[in-house]
């Protein structure tokens, strides 16, 4: 695999696709896109997709955050939100890859079940084949346009989660259950005061931890540090606004707690590459 200083990381949506995703969920095989690329993919990441990548036949590499894993046939990749990955695949492997929106996770993950923690770490696992059955009952319905496409999409989704996160809890390290329980307390904090900016320090306090420790159990989890968590959950709110409102890039800011309609659009576009303006016309265009 090439590797990357952390400047040189990209954001990708669809590996290497720069626009947001249209659909309920995006399927594609592995070498229908591999072939473009030589069967090689940088490490990157997406910032606000997630993917489960499944190797039917054939072999590979996969590196999440540095790490090294060796693929074969019935290899499944979670890949969350934000985390650095990349690929190498021995010419010829077959496989499906599907993406969802971080917002599906949002709608169809329950905070108190606990997959959401399971599923923001990335892993590879060996499935068996309800697995491959459920990627490939998201290929068919992905690929038609029947009535209720969307629905079944949603539903078999929910249905792959549901398995991936079953395969990672079988060899997840056990963890203590004090930890599991400050997470959930953490992102419901976030629920409930994301709209009033709190820093790290003040959902800490509340949580009656340390922001050191804080960032650390979220790290260990997620991948990601307490502060990014806290922004992401903002910016999600932020482009459901300017997707499902029609409200201007202003009153948006108002309403999300920014004093400064200036300083929220430089937040927005150091999160996503877009200006609140160019966000809402890109996707206006899909």
């Amino acid at each position: 695999m090439t590797s990357a200083t952390p400047s040189e990381i990209l954001n990708f949506n669809l590996f290497g696709e720069a626009g947001d995703l249209p659909d309920v969920v995006h399927c594609e095989t592995i070498e229908a896109r591999s072939t473009l690329h030589d069967w090689e993919f940088a490490p990157h990441r997406h910032a606000r997709l997630h993917q489960v990548v499944l190797v039917q036949d054939g072999q590979g590499i996969a590196n999440l955050e540095g790490m090294r894993h060796d693929l074969t046939a019935r290899s499944a990749i979670n890949v969350p939100t934000g985390i650095v990955h990349g690929f190498s695949f021995h010419p010829g492997t077959r496989g499906l890859v599907v993406t969802f929106a971080s917002e599906l996770l949002d709608q169809s993950l329950r905070p108190e079940e606990g997959l959401r923690s399971l599923l923001s770490g990335g892993a590879v696992v060996s499935v068996g084949a309800a697995v491959l059955e459920t990627m490939r009952a998201i290929q068919a319905a992905f690929s038609g346009r029947d009535f209720a496409r969307a629905q079944i999409l949603r539903s078999l989704s929910g249905l792959l989660l549901g398995q991936i996160a079953q395969e990672i809890a079988h060899v997840a390290p056990a963890v203590s259950a004090a930890e599991p329980d400050v997470l959930l307390r953490f992102q419901a904090l976030i629920d409930l005061h994301f709209l009033d900016h709190w820093g790290v320090a003040a959902y800490a306090k509340e949580l009656a931890i340390s922001p050191t420790h804080l960032s650390r159990l979220t790290r260990e989890a997620t991948g990601r540090p307490a502060s990014r968590l806290i922004e992401e959950h903002l910016i999600r709110e932020a482009r459901r606004n300017l997707v499902y409102t029609n409200l201007p890039v202003s009153r948006i800011a108002y309403t999300l707690g920014f004093e400064d309609p200036a300083y929220f659009t430089r937040v927005f576009t150091r999160a996503t590459g877009l200006s609140p303006k160019a966000f809402r016309k890109k996707m206006a265009q899909q």
